[in-house]
């Protein structure tokens, strides 16, 4: 079950300028970590509940660097926490929602993460994640 917002996905072009604008807002970042599978680097900072997490590109051709090509740097992904991340899937997938990932794979943070497809959202890329554990 959907439980909350986990975290905001911001793309970025330059990590660190991103990390000393919201540091400039009194925003600390509670880490940074790079995700081979996903070819970024991610920091995340934490506001009240939810996270920001700034998305810098590692490779020239992964999604990210694609995403910032077309559309600029900005909001990429608002990402939801679910407590049972196979089946929500399985539920998305049964309600005629398009799956970008029909099958869990390893995000950020040792989550669990999977898409739904922009065009079965609204125009919005939405991620749900599950917490290790």
């Amino acid at each position: 079950m959907i439980r909350k917002i986990s975290h905001i996905g911001i793309a970025v072009k330059d990590l660190n300028s991103a990390i000393e604008m919201y540091r400039k807002l009194g925003l600390e970042v509670e880490g940074t970590e790079i995700v081979e599978s996903q070819n970024v680097r991610v920091a995340f900072i934490p506001v009240g509940d939810v996270r920001i997490e700034l998305l810098e590109a590692t490779m020239e051709d992964s999604t990210i660097a694609k995403f910032i090509e077309k559309k600029g740097e900005g909001i990429h992904h608002i990402a939801l926490n679910t407590d049972d991340l196979e089946s929500d899937l399985q539920s998305a997938e049964t309600q005629g929602i398009t799956l970008i990932d029909s099958k869990p794979r390893k995000g950020a943070h040792q989550t669990k993460i999977a898409f739904l497809h922009p065009k079965s959202t609204n125009g919005v890329l939405l991620e749900l994640c599950q917490d290790k554990g």
